[in-house]
């Protein structure tokens, strides 16, 4: 799924290409990415876009107060840059955005068919809104009251967007191995000092991962995001070496993710106990990276 990186980059070259522009049409392969009846999508068509921003992990076009389109990606969506008008036929179009200079195509490569589209008005705009607050506006206080308050991991706080907005699986990954801190740390055992550094951290991979990402697509739409980087420290590294100290990075699955972490960096040595592993090798499961032989 695009995280806060990725989906800055996709800000700033929709802001180039888009901000000010009229969308001049919108073609559906599906009508079923679409997900709102009211406003109607006709009524955004003919409209100049007066802003883009960001709500959690959607992407939000202005057109004014009243009016704004709103695309969530998901797990599997991605936008595309056409320099002009191109087919929705493609197996994986869902649909194209026309404007004066090209087309904007939203994708999904998955048969779940979980991206959305929806048209909505100011209050629409504020239900969708779960409520996951802000890096850049807040203080490391503040995060570490709400991760506090989450009840949760360290790794799921940081990925609820109803706790932290734009965080996922990878990034929430490469946050806490380089704070060197367990995924599976209670958030509410953090210190002020430990809730503060975490916050760092977070900022600091964030802003360094959007400035990687952007001069890698230049000037050319990102066309190829992904969550997997050759560069990260531990995600989607399993039994690799880790980036920062070369012990080789453990996982944990659970669900429909996996937590990725260096039990050296992270954990003192101790190997967190994979659930379903665990239960079936009951004694036989390894406790320390030593023990992995």
């Amino acid at each position: 799924m695009p995280e806060l990186p990725d989906l800055n980059v996709y800000q700033q070259h929709l802001e180039r290409r888009i901000r000010g522009q009229v969308l001049e049409d919108v073609r559906l392969a599906s009508l079923f990415v679409l997900r709102t009846a009211q406003p109607p999508l006709d009524a955004v068509i003919g409209t100049p876009i007066r802003d883009i921003t960001r709500i959690g992990k959607q992407i939000v076009f202005t057109f004014d107060d009243e009016l704004h389109l709103v695309i969530h990606l998901m797990i599997a969506g991605r936008l595309r840059w056409r320099d002009a008008a191109v087919s929705i036929r493609g197996r994986n179009v869902l649909g194209a955005f026309d404007f004066g200079d090209g087309s904007l195509l939203f994708t999904e490569a998955s048969k779940k068919k979980r991206a959305s589209l929806r048209v909505v008005d100011r209050q629409g705009l504020a239900d969708l809104d779960l409520g996951g607050l802000e890096l850049a506006a807040i203080d490391a206080a503040a995060f570490t009251q709400r991760l506090h308050d989450s009840g949760h991991t360290l790794k799921r706080a940081l990925t609820d967007q109803r706790v932290i907005a734009g965080i996922g699986n990878a990034y929430s990954d490469e946050i806490l191995v380089r704070a060197g801190m367990s995924p599976f740390r209670r958030a509410s055992q953090l210190s002020a000092d430990d809730g503060a550094r975490l916050f760092q951290v977070c900022l600091d991979v964030v802003s360094e991962w959007t400035a990687r990402l952007s001069a890698a697509t230049g000037d050319s739409f990102p066309d190829k995001v992904t969550a997997f980087h050759p560069q990260m420290n531990v995600h989607g590294k399993y039994k690799e070496p880790c980036g920062i100290c070369g012990a080789s990075v453990q996982r944990i699955r659970y669900a429909e993710n996996d937590a990725n972490y260096c039990a050296a960096c992270q954990t003192e040595g101790r190997l967190l106990a994979d659930r379903s592993l665990s239960r079936l090798l009951k004694d036989n499961w390894p406790k320390r990276l030593e023990d992995l032989g």
